[in-house]
């Protein structure tokens, strides 16, 4: 803010030595304050300011050693010095160190010519322009509210502003350049105007206006003027001990401007404030009711339009109303009471309030209409329309609307009329009464709904065995239809929207009558409609029993609780299903095949259909026997038999029967290894085929005949000319037999004669090692392979056969 020091604004340092630096503090016109920075051993400071551009003498000061801080004066005003500081040494002989900065002086001081207040929150200063000022700064101040402000102008005059209404403030002016601000001017006093007026208005008539505020503290009169927009015309007035004035002889509906200004004391006005505030309008005039006739009956209103109305009101003498926006001069009030005397009166109005209203308009409205409606049918089809007498009424019009957009209509004297209403079908009606006054609105509105039409395509079918399914079309006027099923013991009900119905949960093998009522909310149920009939399926059979007549045949036999009826039982097999049909209680399945398990169950049919299956009966027969049965004998004691897989069998017992004793085994695989076979025996070969759960088959192959029994007790001995005989004990009649000896250099074979226990084998090597085996031919030339071997031991005695030593013996390979 102007008037508080500031630091080195706009200060150019012109320093030149170090040790010691200056600034510029504060400016004004005639002085500049300057302060520095204290040097060591200096016992003076000598400050000094020469003009750059004037032939104005230098001015300069002596300060002492503790002294940081000097003003120079008088200056020039406006013009730019040169500071400069220098420290001295105690003879003030020799500069120690010294700096110096430029700065401008401010412009002269202005003074006020002239001060006033137009405005409550403000005053106008008047002011000399001064050479070099940049700008100027206006002073306000009270002490006693405590108030200072400072506002910055460009040139004269100048207005300060923000300030109270009614106040007394001192005035001052200063000067300012880019160096500073110069001293106040000589103080000026001068009071601000009184505030402007805070007024209401309003209208209380069509040629009145009345304006009220609030008294002003210090306001000695009040003065307003009243001007008439768009004119010339002006009523002035004044008040002194009155807040409210009443200006009349105004035209209705116009607008004013009110502007109104409070006086002091000394003939000062004060802020003045301008209101626009309009007149009421008059009555509108020539008012034109009309009767409207037909359903909205009501009354038409016409009136002429009046200057400055912003709409208009119309008013019957019961309490209806309608209202209107300028320039529209038409308003419709409705419905009316019917039968009534009615007067209107129209009000015009605007912002300021309503307008006195017009003269009153009589007229008379239209009759009422009947009450109390109501209709009878007696009979379907034939409805007739009551209602109540109405007074004064020369005839009724009896309006009838079928839902389907048909229509009729009945005039009549009297207070009924018949007409035809055919099921289905929602009739809507109203009756009107006339007079010369034309017709009444429209009788309080009566709907009746016929009952439903019956259906005429029911369709009754099975849907499942105890469930039998009711179609029909849609029938006109239905919401819900009950459909009911008896057979004399039992009723089954199903109420559904849909034009079809499944009844569940009935009994099996019954003929039932199955109606269908459409029903209504509004009219009922039609409890007239035929009956039908439907048949459930047969009732699901019971099997007793499932009994093998022989290895492929069964016979099935059930109970069941039907009438006439077909039954089918049915064997399901994995790869294959068996039937048969029988109109009693049992039939017979012949031909099936081995090592299958069936699923056993039977039906009932009739024309009304199949029933259920009945609970399955689980049915097996014996299994297969298997093919490719195959004996080998492994040792002299032991055949292997094998078997190819039977069809149904789950295990197998083989069996080996001869006179000389049996073998056999039980078994899960498709062989067996038997023991105990006597050799050189003829043996019956049989199986039986086992299933799971027990059934058997009895199985018998061709025979089997164990081989001839090995030779015992091999021995070699040693002939002559290399030749050594091999003998043995044979059991029972051998037949051909084989003899082998195998050595590591030489292989020998001989076969004897029928009947001969020993065979020679000649030009054998001495000094090996034989095995020797003697085993009996089958008849097809084969050589038994299970016959033990001997090892025997051939030495050399000079080229010849030598010691023939038994090593030992093994069973076969």
């Amino acid at each position: 803010m102007a008037g508080q020091p500031r630091e080195r604004d706009n200060v150019k340092s012109l320093s030149f030595s170090l040790g010691i630096s200056v600034s510029v503090y504060t400016v004004t016109s005639k002085t500049i304050t300057a302060r520095w920075t204290r040097h060591a051993g200096a016992s003076s400071y000598k400050l000094s300011a020469t003009p750059n551009n004037s032939q104005h003498a230098p001015v300069f000061a002596q300060f002492s050693g503790s002294t940081v801080m000097g003003s120079l004066s008088p200056l020039s005003p406006n013009t730019l010095y040169t500071v400069k500081v220098e420290a001295m040494d105690t003879n003030m002989l020799t500069v120690l160190a010294s700096d110096q900065a430029e700065r401008m002086t401010a412009p002269k001081i202005p003074d006020i010519l002239e001060a006033n207040s137009k405005q409550s929150t403000s005053i106008t200063v008047e002011f000399t322009s001064m050479p070099g000022a940049l700008s100027y700064i206006l002073r306000a101040e009270n002490e006693d509210i405590g108030f200072f402000q400072e506002s910055e102008v460009s040139e004269s005059p100048g207005t300060i502003s923000n300030l109270q209404p009614y106040t007394m403030y001192t005035l001052s002016v200063m000067s300012v350049n880019t160096g500073g601000r110069s001293q106040p001017s000589l103080t000026v006093e001068k009071r601000t105007v009184l505030e402007a007026l805070q007024l209401t208005s309003d209208s209380p008539g069509n040629n009145t206006i009345t304006v009220t505020w609030e008294p002003l503290e210090h306001a000695v009169r009040y003065s307003l003027c009243a001007i008439k927009e768009g004119s010339d015309e002006r009523i002035k007035l004044n008040a002194t001990d009155t807040n409210t004035v009443n200006i009349t002889g105004l035209e209705p509906g116009t607008y004013y401007s009110i502007k109104a200004t409070a006086w002091d004391p000394s003939g000062t006005p004060g802020d003045d404030v301008t209101i626009r505030q309009i007149t009421r309008p008059s009555s509108p005039w020539d008012v034109d009711v009309i009767m409207t006739r037909g359903r909205s009956s009501g009354v038409a209103v016409n009136w002429e339009g009046v200057q400055g109305a912003d709409g208009y009101t119309v008013l019957t003498s019961n309490g209806m109303n309608c209202s209107t926006y300028s320039p529209s001069t038409y308003c419709m009030i409705s419905p009316l009471e019917c039968g009534e005397n009615y007067t209107i009166i129209v009000t015009a109005k605007n912002a300021a309030g309503p307008s006195s209203p017009s003269e009153p308009e009589e007229f008379l409205s239209f009759p009422c209409p009947p009450e109390s409606s109501r209709l009878v049918e007696p009979e379907p089809g034939n409805c007739t329309l009551h209602w109540s007498e109405v007074p004064g009424v020369d005839f009724y019009t009896a309006f009838v609307k079928r839902d389907d957009g048909m229509e009729r209509w009945c005039n009549t004297t009297t207070t009924g009329c018949n007409f035809y209403c055919n099921c289905g079908y929602t009739f809507f009606m109203t009756v009107f009464s006339y007079n010369q006054a034309g017709s009444s609105p429209p009788g309080a509105l009566l709907n009746y709904t016929t009952i439903p039409c019956c259906p005429e395509d029911v369709a009754v079918s099975l849907l499942s065995t105890e469930t039998l399914k009711i179609n029909w079309s849609t029938i006109r006027g239905a919401e819900v239809y009950q459909t009911k099923a008896a057979d004399g013991s039992e009723i089954i009900l199903c109420n559904d929207t849909a034009p079809m119905c499944a009844l569940s949960d009935l009994t099996c093998n019954r003929n039932y009558t199955v109606v269908v009522t459409p029903c209504s909310e509004l009219s009922g149920c039609n409890h007239t409609c035929k009956p039908h009939t439907g048949e459930t399926a047969p009732c699901s059979p019971k099997i007793l029993s499932v009994t093998h007549v022989n290895a492929a045949t069964v016979n099935v036999s059930w109970s069941s609780t039907n009438g006439e009826a077909t039954y089918s039982v049915k064997l399901t097999g994995d790869k294959e299903i068996q039937t048969c049909q029988s109109m009693g209680m049992s039939c017979t399945i012949p031909n099936l095949p081995c090592g299958t398990v069936y699923e056993v169950t039977a039906s009932a049919k009739t024309s009304a259909g199949t029933s259920l299956p009945s609970y399955s009966v689980p049915l097996e027969t014996a299994p297969c026997c298997p093919e490719n049965v195959t004996v080998m004998q492994k040792t002299q004691s032991m055949s292997h038999v094998t078997w190819s897989p039977a069809t149904g069998a789950e295990s197998y017992i083989t069996s080996l029967a001869s006179p000389r004793g049996d073998a056999k085994c039980h078994t899960l695989d498709d062989y067996c290894i038997l023991g105990c076979i006597t050799c050189g025996t003829n043996y019956t070969v049989s199986m039986e085929a086992i299933s799971r759960t027990g059934h058997k088959s009895e199985c018998t192959y061709h025979g089997f005949s164990s081989s001839a029994c090995c030779p015992s007790n091999v021995r070699l001995y040693r002939m002559s000319n290399n030749t050594i005989r091999v003998h043995w004990r044979s059991s029972g009649n051998l037949g051909n037999v084989s003899v082998d000896l195998r050595g590591a250099y030489s292989n020998y074979t001989c076969t004897p004669a029928i009947g001969v226990n020993s065979c020679d084998v000649s030009k054998v090597e001495c000094g090996d090692v034989y095995t020797v085996v003697v085993a009996p031919v089958s008849k097809d030339g084969t050589k038994i392979e299970f016959c033990a071997k001997r090892i025997y031991s051939v030495s050399c005695a000079g080229n010849h056969v030598g010691m023939v030593v038994y090593r030992g013996k093994r069973s076969v390979d």
